[in-house]
């Protein structure tokens, strides 16, 4: 056994990845860090960078070139000896985050992609925790509550970043009787709750850059309804609940719903960014059958910035139920702060930044 924890950790340098190295390089453990040839500058600087936040040397933190999408990660064979050797964690964060990915590319990566990062999981002799990263949306077009317990149904989906990410957990799924697995749903990440940064605009932003475009008239009509809610959580929350399970062990063979208990309805989040806005809420609410027809329509991407693609995620009745995840998280003094507090900070980054 390695006298030393040894994370292996794939998916850097990204948004969550980045973050996640961040909190985990306060602990005294080593990295061997996945990263993709075309990725090595930028892991470079974001090391330095860690590094240097971290009062940690850069040679606690190792770069193995290689890519989720081949046999054995396209490791050398001196490579994949070095993280047979040492790693004692893993976190799988590699993936395709888009919702409009194409079939191929989400299959590739996605779902073949995990499958063999977990064909390298099962080599690993000295294995104490492997997470993996998932998704809420994992649930497809099912309706109702979703629960942690859950994972196979037939309800289809909306596009191939949900399928793809289904099939990815049900391999790693079916590897919990082999492997210490821990499965982390994140519902649909935002910025940080304290200063608003984010990596990437999506989701709600699309709703923050609408308002933005013309809050006094545009805060007028609500377009969103009292049925659905839009589950959110600050990325800071998703961090520090990973960092936090890193070494926990009640976690393994559990799937953990990092989600809102308490999420706005699209109405409560439509009035929460105008308020943040210009301090108006709506004056009357559109009937949610007409504003989905109007956001379907061929011109409406154009004039709303919201992409067709992103639509049906603002009329999906969802409910995350996150008992295991909040249950394990109170004792680590962890839970998901509630979107009003921390609108204004996100509102703000999306209007001092209006492009990434």
């Amino acid at each position: 056994m390695p006298d030393r924890e040894t994370f292996f950790i794939t998916g850097f340098p990204g948004f969550i990845a980045n973050r996640l190295l961040e909190r985990l390089a306060r602990k005294d453990c080593d990295f061997i860090l996945l990263v993709q040839p075309s990725l090595l500058e930028r892991a470079r600087a974001e090391i330095a960078r860690i590094a240097q936040l971290s009062g940690r040397n850069i040679a606690d933190f190792k770069f193995v070139e290689g890519d989720i999408s081949e046999p054995r990660l396209a490791l050398s064979a001196a490579d994949l000896q070095l993280v047979q050797r040492q790693t004692t964690r893993m976190f799988h964060l590699a993936a395709v985050y888009d919702l409009a990915v194409p079939e191929e590319l989400a299959m590739r990566v996605n779902a073949a992609g995990t499958r063999n990062v977990v064909e390298v999981a099962r080599t690993l002799p000295h294995l104490r925790q492997f997470h993996h990263v998932s998704t809420c949306y994992v649930a497809g077009k099912r309706e109702g509550v979703i629960l942690e317990t859950e994972l196979r149904h037939d309800a289809g989906y909306r596009n191939y970043y949900e399928e793809s990410k289904y099939l990815a957990e049900l391999e790693v799924e079916s590897a919990k009787n082999e492997l210490p697995i821990t499965i982390h749903r994140p519902a649909v990440v935002c910025g940080d709750s304290r200063t608003g940064e984010t990596g990437k605009y999506d989701g709600v932003y699309y709703l923050i850059h609408y308002l933005l475009k013309w809050p006094g008239a545009l805060s007028m009509i609500n377009i969103g309804n009292h049925e659905v809610s839009l589950n959110l959580v600050p990325v800071d929350f998703v961090v520090d609940a990973m960092a936090a399970l890193a070494f926990d062990e009640r976690a393994i063979g559990k799937t953990l719903q990092l989600a809102d208990p308490a999420p706005l309805t699209t109405n409560q989040l439509f009035n929460a960014i105008a308020n943040s806005i210009d301090g108006h809420k709506s004056k009357i609410t559109a009937p949610a059958k007409l504003v989905r027809f109007f956001l379907m329509l061929p011109p409406s991407p154009k004039i709303t910035g919201l992409p067709h693609h992103a639509v049906p995620y603002f009329f999906v009745k969802q409910l995350y139920d996150s008992s295991q995840a909040q249950n394990l998280l109170s004792a680590h003094g962890i839970s998901c702060p509630s979107f009003e507090t921390y609108v204004d900070q996100i509102v703000s980054f999306a209007r001092k930044h209006p492009v990434l």
